[in-house]
């Protein structure tokens, strides 16, 4: 039975991963999280008691922990997702994400060498450390044209610089020191258990509360939407065939405005959980975010022609099956209500907080 460390796992991709590692791909998966503010076990009850789980609350910027921790369990892979995740915030205190996606990837590249270099031949072979990182290190894109594993990298916010600063230490290692690594870039998630910072769960759950749904500047930002559980299938497809040094972009193929995204969570609501007035009426436009990329887009060709993978999930399909989710889980959402309330990333024309 493979030994994968899933560092992040207690977070909304790491979560879902974890889940299907466990009980699909019947790998024994040592689970690494810090516990911070977004990570939630109450994510991984499904698979708490299985005997091929094992939790383990650490920092991944603490270099004797992670020492230790791969002396320990000696895994045969290693899938990075330990990383703070939202833009707001890194407007706010880019320096902590500096510190955690940055120091931290690296201190995890360290560990990882140092006990690869001594493990068996045929272990330094087969072992893989998959760093997962995201789209909006190449920038933004105009109204035309997607990103591919070749676009420049042109991150906008402290998140997406700190992102492309792992991915180029991530290949670094690789480079100078043979460390068979792998490297994905996804464009942005969406599904159950999602932490309601992020815009689809903030808005059912803010629409539920009957409060407003704020959308940054006229909603016009496009994104590429991939359901969660499409994109942890992606990575094991990855983890498992993917050619090590190289980087594979991962995209839903489902690009939507954010005034769509949210007008047709609306409609969906309004099915599924009518109230008096239809929940578009709760639509408020609101101060767009600093530096706020116009669009992004992913050819995932490469992955699709070389791996085989493909999403399964259609957007509304899997928006439905999110909605009906958080309808169904009140428990999971009151565990977290009230971290997420206020907004983050405003700055007034100074550059300082307003």
């Amino acid at each position: 039975m493979q030994k994968v460390l899933v560092t992040g796992g207690a977070g909304f991709i790491g979560s879902e991963l974890v889940r299907q590692l466990v009980t699909q791909a019947e790998c024994s998966v040592v689970m690494v999280d810090l516990l911070t503010y977004s990570g939630n076990l109450a994510s991984l009850a499904p698979v708490a008691a299985r005997p091929n789980y094992r939790f383990v609350q650490a920092d991944i910027c603490d270099r004797g922990a992670m020492s230790q921790l791969f002396v320990q369990e000696q895994p045969d892979a290693v899938v990075h997702l330990a990383a703070e995740s939202h833009v707001d915030r890194s407007i706010d205190g880019p320096l902590t994400f500096v510190q955690t996606n940055v120091m931290g990837t690296a201190v995890l590249l360290e560990s990882a060498r140092a006990y690869w270099v001594q493990t068996a031949p045929a272990k330094q072979q087969t072992f893989r450390f998959l760093h997962v990182s995201t789209d909006e290190v190449y920038g933004a894109l105009g109204e035309q044209g997607l990103f591919t594993e070749q676009t420049p990298y042109a991150p906008s916010s402290p998140y997406s610089a700190s992102k492309a600063a792992s991915d180029h230490l991530v290949r670094a290692w690789y480079t100078t020191y043979g460390l068979p690594t792998l490297i994905t870039n996804c464009s942005n998630n969406y599904g159950p258990y999602q932490f309601p910072e992020k815009l689809i769960p903030l808005m059912i759950l803010n629409a539920l509360a009957g409060k407003p749904l704020p959308v940054y500047g006229q909603g016009s930002n496009v994104r590429d939407w991939l359901y969660v559980a499409d994109h942890a299938r992606a990575l094991r497809q990855v983890l498992a065939q993917g050619q090590v040094g190289q980087t594979y972009n991962i995209g839903g193929g489902a690009e939507r405005s954010n005034l769509t995204v949210v007008q047709t969570l609306c409609t969906l609501l309004d099915e599924l959980q009518p109230r008096e007035k239809p929940y578009a009426s709760l639509i408020a436009f609101v101060q767009d975010r600093p530096g706020h990329d116009f669009r992004y887009a992913i050819d995932a060709s490469k992955i699709s022609e070389q791996l085989g993978w493909q999403p399964t999930v259609s957007f509304e399909q899997g928006l439905r099956e999110t909605v009906k989710w958080y309808l169904q889980h009140p428990q999971w959402v009151e565990q977290i209500r009230g971290v997420a309330e206020q907004r983050l990333g405003l700055l007034d024309k100074q550059g300082a907080r307003a």
